[in-house]
């Protein structure tokens, strides 16, 4: 199945992802939590290399929020197994796609041996020139602007800004995302109808979308389906009809 709209301009240059139900789907196929997680991680392989052949330049992953650490003790520590001995078999195929790897969020929370293993990955891929792939570990929104804040105190503190100056464009700057536009397109599988403190200050202006499908389930069709859906908005910016057309 391709993409039927044949106007690029259509295509949104970032899309973000919160992948969520996971459990549900474990629990719908009677099975461990765990599975899910594996069977997800096959869904994000597929969606990655599809945005990657759709030319889509930025995708945006929300693989373990800074709220997860609350999960169940086993489930934590299958995660964190997880990125540490199954993420790095699929780093280095999407590096060899072209696929440029970024992460978000606080590494250092996850041992150093993790988190130089991403940062190796992150830095190896630094010259490609495909999709631009950012993945959230220990992300939180709120974090990410809290941290933002402490930054552009401390260049406050070193004289090196001034208050006047600060704007949202300073802001934005000093986020974990400073070198990637905010989200065209938002998108959250498994029915819930929230953020969950993922790129607050990112979304500001993205389309939304929300599925019922549980993130296991998540196809190549329906992310296909939901870019088409979206390239059928019109995105005003605070603007009129008028003053957007």
């Amino acid at each position: 199945m391709l993409y039927k709209n044949k106007d690029k301009r259509s295509l949104p240059e970032h899309i973000a992802i919160i992948m969520d139900g996971n459990g549900r789907w474990a629990k719908n196929n009677n099975l461990i939590r765990t599975k899910g997680h594996l069977k997800g991680l096959q869904a994000a392989r597929q969606v990655v290399l599809t945005a990657a052949n759709l030319n889509i330049k930025y995708l945006t992953l929300f693989a373990f929020s800074s709220e997860n650490w609350k999960r169940p003790k086993f489930e934590v520590s299958f995660l964190i197994n997880l990125i540490k001995e199954k993420l790095s078999k699929e780093l280095s195929e999407l590096y060899d796609n072209n696929v440029k790897i970024n992460f978000i969020g606080d590494l250092t929370s996850f041992g150093s041996l993790i988190e130089e293993k991403l940062l190796y990955w992150q830095e190896k891929s630094k010259n490609n020139t495909g999709l631009y792939l950012s993945i959230a570990l220990n992300y939180g929104g709120k974090w990410d602007i809290v941290e933002s804040c402490k930054k552009i105190a401390t260049l406050v503190k070193n004289n090196e800004l001034n208050i006047e100056d600060i704007n949202p464009n300073i802001f934005s700057n000093n986020l974990s995302t400073k070198n990637i536009p905010d989200p065209d397109l938002l998108i959250r599988t498994s029915g819930e109808y929230r953020v969950s403190n993922f790129l607050l200050w990112q979304l500001s202006y993205s389309e939304l979308f929300f599925t019922n499908t549980l993130w296991p389930d998540f196809s190549k069709e329906e992310l296909l389906d939901i870019i088409e859906d979206y390239a059928t908005r019109e995105r005003r910016f605070g603007l009129t009809n008028e003053q957007a057309s």
